[in-house]
């Protein structure tokens, strides 16, 4: 029996701009979510990429005097760079000019053409070339005029060809309101099965050549490309090695990540039911999450609120980026971003309450144990409290993560964090080390062993979210790289006698 890998997707991003925040966002959540499961203990395949064909591509590459080909490359590096520089581990980077990508979605086109599924219309309608869609009147504002979002709005006639979508609206609609568990978090169905109430048109999967050559041909009729949302949405099926062994391993995603944006139509519509008659099984969850706001509005270049994320994380890190995004917004919520509000997350939570309590304990175990972790004598009462509350943590917050409650998750071990720190004032090594009772010696000793247990518990629980600053931590406490979470469900004795790093050591460097 074939063993199925947990596989996350997130939606791949278009080839026609800068990353921005709610990029990175996509990426940390997914590689996030996807280490968590790597730390229960399940193999995992992790997908990301680009979407590179379209009108506004084509447009985009006309106006800056490139091929489509090479505009998407540069494009292409770029993402994967935000990748790097984030400690995204993707598994596969999928482009959807690959032509692996592409002779599989002619394929399937040929397939849906041969059963009848796809049929040739003339088709006067108004098409917005910012959505590289056909607009319907329900689309209008209540005076008349079309959304901002749409840009210009032209009327078309041409002949085209069409998917029967509407063939497959109450399949869909009972589909979704059978399986309450597929969209995160739960009040996203009430948006999709709102959109189902309208009859769904039939969907325009053609633009004419002369029109837009930068697309997938029709392998049944040269004269015409597929429609940039066909050939992206099946990004997911292609590069998760559809018709080769591999495929049983992936398909079906078990979770794909993608913002509200995007829901519907394409990926709540569109996409199911392309899956259906393809034969192909529905993934079993999307992830939908909100956008980061600025003051309450959506960033925007036009306002000029938008955040360049690359200039926070070469300011401050990929940790302490990834860790404020995870802590502030509630998975499938919209998030406020202010630099204020990061240079406090940064300052208290990581500066003072974990890199302080990292930079205390190198210095005391230097100071006063040699440099060497000393064992814990019996346990007292505050020291009993610690350990209580250390477990507590290691069982709640895999489960949170495991839940996508990232930011309950990390109130949670900071709570832990700022505990020890509690602990250790009341236990103030410091002084201990002043007294010469052979009793103060032993309590002085336990702090130390303590404190030391109850930091390496908190380095698992922060791995997902930062792996680079947990692997710091365990490395100055002298453990390995974390696996698993299991290593924090256990208070124990391991580090004793483990050699500390050098005193001195700055997690988190104090900004001007």
């Amino acid at each position: 029996m074939t063993m199925k890998r947990y596989y996350i997707t997130t939606a791949i991003d278009y080839a026609n701009g800068a990353p921005h925040l709610g990029h990175a966002y996509e990426k940390v959540l997914a590689d996030a979510i996807i280490r968590t499961h790597q730390m229960m203990g399940e193999e995992t395949f992790f997908l990301t990429g680009l979407d590179e064909h379209g009108q506004k591509v084509q447009q985009t590459a006309e106006k800056q005097g490139l091929p489509p080909q090479a505009l998407c490359d540069a494009v292409a590096e770029r993402f994967k760079s935000l990748c790097a520089q984030l400690a995204v581990k993707y598994d596969r980077y999928v482009r959807t000019t690959e032509a692996g990508h592409k002779a599989i979605v002619q394929a399937l086109l040929q397939k849906l053409f041969d059963n009848g599924h796809i049929y040739k219309a003339s088709y006067t309608g108004f098409y917005s070339a910012r959505a590289e869609q056909f607009l319907q009147e329900k689309d209008r504002n209540e005076n008349g005029t079309w959304p901002d979002i749409y840009g210009e709005v032209h009327e078309v006639v041409e002949e085209n060809y069409f998917f029967r979508l509407s063939q497959h609206q109450d399949w869909l609609r009972e589909y979704i309101e059978a399986h309450e568990e597929i969209i995160f978090p739960k009040f996203r169905r009430a948006q999709i099965l709102e959109f189902l109430k309208e009859p769904l048109n039939d969907l325009c999967i053609s633009r004419p050549i002369e029109r837009l050559s930068w697309g997938i041909p029709l392998p049944f009729d040269a004269g015409f490309v597929t429609y940039v949302w066909f050939d992206a949405l099946l990004n997911y099926v292609t590069a998760a090695g559809y018709g080769t062994p591999e495929f049983e391993k992936n398909w079906p995603a078990d979770a794909h990540v993608i913002g509200k944006d995007i829901l519907v139509p394409p990926h709540a519509v569109y996409w199911p039911i392309m899956l259906k008659v393809c034969e192909i099984a529905l993934p079993k969850s999307f992830i939908v999450h909100g956008w980061w706001l600025a003051s309450g509005e959506k960033m925007s270049k036009s306002v000029g609120n938008v955040v360049d994320p690359l200039s926070l994380i070469e300011a401050y890190g990929a940790d302490a980026f990834r860790f404020f995004l995870l802590r502030e917004m509630n998975v499938g919520q919209d998030g406020d971003f202010s630099l204020e509000r990061f240079e406090i997350r940064y300052k208290s939570d990581l500066g003072n309450d974990l890199g302080n309590l990292v930079s205390r304990l190198l210095n005391m175990v230097s100071r006063y144990a040699e440099g060497k972790i000393p064992a814990a004598g019996s346990l007292e009462e505050p020291e009993e409290t610690l350990k209580a509350l250390a477990e507590k943590a290691g069982r709640e917050v895999p489960e949170l993560y495991l839940g996508y409650q990232f930011h309950t998750g990390l109130e949670s071990t900071w709570e832990l964090v700022r505990g020890i720190n509690r602990y250790a004032e009341l236990r103030a090594p410091w002084k201990l080390a002043k007294l010469v009772e052979a009793g103060d010696k032993v309590r002085l000793e336990t702090t130390l062993a303590v404190m030391a247990e109850a930091l390496r518990i908190v380095s698992v629980l922060i791995a997902p979210v930062m792996p680079t600053i947990a692997t710091e931590v365990r490395r100055l406490i002298g453990v390995g790289v974390v696996k698993s979470f299991e290593e924090a469900k256990a208070w124990g004795n391991s580090l004793t006698g483990n050699a500390l790093g050098a005193e001195g050591a700055i997690l988190f460097p104090r900004k001007e």
